[in-house]
């Protein structure tokens, strides 16, 4: 039985010969877990086949993984499902009372989406996760280092060196376990998602942080006739980070920007972005919005989480209670 899910080369596969095999190497899909995850359609584009035989092999792969035990069943009882949801952790966002709206804090096995307006404190929550993640278990932490997608070039690596000194902690050993990759178009941010199973093994990554999720997609898809074609494509974005987080037991935290409906006369017209695609496959969604010096987050979508909201503030230290600054 292999180590890890990435242990298992395609050569187990049947069907996959050396020719099968590399045509799915030069396409991006190296190993039998980028194979399970991966759509027919991209599989088909790969191989230059049919969907219906793209289809089998994506099934094969997922069966292989299943029965060596590396993948979660389609059918698992209810005390199953218990028993995987223990394992879940937890990191802390450095305020209390937002740890206390997230039960908790930030989860792993799931996607947080963090939207509101620019100022809202969406990357500086980024920033703070990337130091509280490397605390151990028992102060908080997961113990591992974070992988920073930065699609808007808001990625600071002094401010990681403030809010770690404000903590007590070498900022030297947090940068050295921060890894940074930069996108510049849609087309490599879902190249790089697609090939993120290895460096989350590499790097003992138990934090990934996309910021932000749709800025890309938003400024190259332009007019009704492309959103079709966007919304698709963001669909298979989320939907793999959520097999990542489910996989490797790891947090995936997502920022997002907002749009203003304008039809909305009475209420907040304030919406994110990215439909109802990104609003199905988030698990948690905080909307955060500015109220003077403090921020307010609120709990708009959660399977288990009541309806709630609450404040905190963000410092040169990162995010603190409001009482801390007092």
């Amino acid at each position: 039985m292999a180590e890890t899910v990435l242990d298992v080369g395609l050569d187990n596969i049947k069907g996959i010969g050396p020719k099968t095999k590399q045509k799915l190497i030069d396409g991006g899909i190296d190993s039998v877990l980028g194979l399970a995850v991966a759509l027919p359609k991209e599989v088909e584009e790969v191989l230059g086949g049919k969907e219906e035989s793209a289809s089998k092999l994506i099934f094969s792969a997922r069966q292989h993984l299943e029965s060596q035990g590396l993948l979660g069943k389609e059918f698992i009882l209810a005390s199953e499902a218990l028993q995987k949801r223990k394992e879940m952790k937890r990191i802390v966002t450095g305020s209390k009372s937002l740890d206390d709206l997230l039960l908790g804090g930030v989860e792993t096995q799931s996607i947080t989406e963090f939207f509101g307006d620019f100022g809202s404190g969406k990357t500086q929550i980024c920033h703070t996760l990337c130091v509280t993640c490397q605390l151990p278990s028992d102060q908080g932490g997961l113990g591992g280092g974070a992988i920073y997608v930065d699609t808007e070039g808001t990625f600071r690596p002094e401010r990681l060196v403030q809010i770690a000194e404000a903590k007590g902690l070498d900022a030297n050993e947090i940068l050295q376990k921060v890894v940074l990759c930069k996108v510049y178009n849609s087309n490599h941010l879902e190249l790089v998602v697609r090939g993120l199973s290895r460096f989350i093994e590499k790097f003992n990554a138990r934090l990934l942080i996309i910021d932000s999720i749709i800025s890309l997609h938003r400024a190259e898809f332009i007019g009704r006739g492309t959103l079709a074609n966007r919304q698709q494509r963001l669909n298979s974005l989320v939907h793999r980070l959520l097999r990542l987080a489910e996989i490797f037991n790891i947090a995936v935290v997502v920022t997002n920007q907002v749009q203003s409906k304008p039809d909305t006369f009475f209420g907040d017209p304030t919406r994110p972005a990215g439909g109802n695609v990104i609003a199905h496959a988030c698990t948690y969604r905080i909307y955060l919005k500015k109220s003077g010096p403090q921020r307010i987050a609120t709990i708009v979508d959660s399977p288990c989480h009541p309806y709630s909201d609450t404040r905190f503030q963000i410092t040169e230290n990162g995010v603190e209670d409001i009482s801390a600054q007092k």
